[in-house]
């Protein structure tokens, strides 16, 4: 286990050693992957290239197990697998998971392959592969931490700090975020959960200037109620237009609240060190439960009540782990190349 004093010099240690070589990141497009790849590989100081798959739907039922769309063959002009093939290629979405494959073979084994989540089709699916704890894929190759890998840095956050945006400068302090999620497979914002999120919100603006970013899956109505309440207290609710002022809410927020259905928005979170309050609509999961109550114990998050919370722990973030460890992985992986194939380049 990598102890946390050590985490900056092995990580800059990584970058060192990674510093040249070529990465594709691998996905669908989705947005939540290609952050969980861009995190790492920025990490790692890497210039990746996006490479999207988008095969045809009868092979995207097929997968993750199934093979790629013909179409999108390595030697298909356009193909998102077209050589020359990456040194290392990151991955992550069930789409992605039979290209990373296609991959390893057409690279005739040279490509060192990572995948981020649980890729469903085992162990070997990657030479390198990132779950979350609450998943229960193990193995030699397997890393699990509970947190996912994101793009929000000490840098990035300090950064925001010292230039926000002229909306949120504005706001007077204490100042909550309010990070909104929606309806998922696990949750479901009923009008009763979104009666009583307003509410608490309409509390807490009672006592600090609210900062609200929605997502594309919030309800209509959740946006609406929230919005309203933001408009009769004063506050900052982000439009859509113009950039996503995300980051800097994070950064120069007091207090966290988050809505339980996103794994990443409270991950990100938690990495500021600022108090979490965690609001949970209908539904849920074994796994997400695990999730918070992990988080809980080490004492960064707290249900949402309406109440400004005070409270403080060590920012909690597992990518430069993931990223030193893709690295360490990556050094054996040529090691053991150069025993088997003596002579070629690595």
């Amino acid at each position: 286990m990598v102890e946390q004093h050590d985490i900056g010099a092995k990580l800059s240690a990584a970058r060192h050693a990674m510093a040249g070589r070529g990465a594709w990141l691998l996905t669908d497009g989705k947005a939540g992957d290609v952050a969980h790849c861009l995190g790492v590989a920025e990490r790692l100081g890497l210039a990746a290239e996006q490479r999207t798959v988008r095969p045809r739907a009868l092979f995207a039922t097929l997968m993750p197990r199934g093979p790629i769309d013909p179409a999108e063959a390595p030697e298909k002009p356009g193909s998102p697998l077209s050589p020359p093939f990456p040194d290392i290629a990151i991955a992550s979405g069930r789409r992605a998971v039979a290209y990373l494959r296609a991959l390893k073979r057409a690279s005739g084994g040279r490509t060192f392959t990572v995948f981020l989540k649980d890729p469903r089709t085992g162990p070997g699916t990657a030479d390198f592969i990132w779950v979350p704890e609450h998943d229960g894929l193990r193995g030699a190759n397997v890393l699990a931490t509970l947190t996912s890998p994101h793009r929000i840095t000490p840098e990035a956050l300090q950064e925001a700090r010292h230039h926000p945006p002229a909306a949120i400068a504005a706001l007077t302090r204490p100042r909550a975020a309010l990070l909104l999620g929606g309806d998922s497979k696990a949750f479901r914002f009923s009008p009763q959960d979104i009666a009583r999120l307003a509410e608490a919100c309409a509390t807490l603006a009672s006592e600090a200037r609210l900062m609200v970013t929605a997502s594309r899956r919030t309800p209509p109505a959740l946006a609406g109620a929230i919005r309203d309440t933001v408009a009769a207290q004063g506050g900052f609710f982000w439009d859509g237009s113009g950039e996503n002022p995300y980051r800097a809410m994070l950064a120069n927020a007091d207090c966290i609240v988050a809505t339980a259905d996103s794994v990443n928005m409270v991950g990100e979170a938690v990495a500021t060190g600022r108090p979490v309050l965690v609001f949970t609509p209908s539904g849920g999961t074994a796994k997400i439960h695990r999730f918070l109550a992990g988080l809980s114990a080490q004492g960064a998050v707290r249900p949402f009540t309406g109440r400004l919370e005070s409270y403080t722990y060590p920012p909690i973030d597992a990518t430069p782990l993931i990223a030193i460890r893709l690295a360490e992985g990556f050094a054996q992986f040529l090691q053991q190349r150069a025993r088997t194939a003596p002579g070629i380049p690595i």
